[in-house]
């Protein structure tokens, strides 16, 4: 397995829309496994193949502590929302920024499997929320673009200011950052 690269905000190639998942074949296993590897690293929750820059509707999260409940989404599609909420939100593309988000707090989703094997699944609460969270990935969307204008130039600003200081003192920009 390998640590990938986690693309950050501002970077355009997060606004690119994934393409459908079409072959489910070793490569997509592990490839698979590889974000899986990048996300515990960073650590994160969720990740989906456009931060890593890949650009196919694929996404992968683990809320459980010990790393037990791994799920995978291949070409999900949510088939039904309830409950609107606000729940707090950050971004490994997004490094160190968090605020409030209105999302459904209940989703069911119509999904493939890492081996293309369909399925129905209702999700709540935190589980609802990061699935949302990650499918807006897949269409170029970013949870600051649910913030004003000025907090997300504000953020952007920061992250250009220390990827430049990062590049200035000779470091490379890390293939995980914090998040949830």
């Amino acid at each position: 397995m390998a640590l990938l690269e986690i693309l950050e905000f501002p970077d355009p190639r997060l606004r690119n829309r994934a393409l459908p998942v079409a072959t489910f074949d070793a490569a997509l296993l592990k490839w698979v496994d590889d974000m899986f590897e990048t996300m515990y690293a960073a650590p994160g929750i969720g990740l989906a193949a456009p931060q890593v820059d890949r650009h196919v509707r694929l996404l992968i999260m683990d809320l459980s502590r010990d790393r037990s409940e791994p799920l995978v989404f291949a070409n999900p599609e949510i088939l039904a929302r309830d409950e609107i909420g606000v729940m707090e939100e950050g971004c490994l593309s997004v490094p160190g920024f968090f605020d409030e988000v209105e999302r459904a707090q209940r989703v069911r989703v119509r999904a493939q499997d890492r081996h293309g094997q369909t399925f129905e699944m209702e999700l709540t609460g935190l589980h609802a929320v990061c699935l949302q969270h990650e499918m807006d990935h897949l269409d170029g969307k970013l949870f600051v673009d649910y913030l004003s204008t000025l907090k997300r130039d504000r953020i952007r600003r920061k992250l250009e200011k220390e990827r430049r200081e990062r590049v200035a003192g000779g470091r490379t920009p890390a293939g995980a950052a914090l998040g949830r």
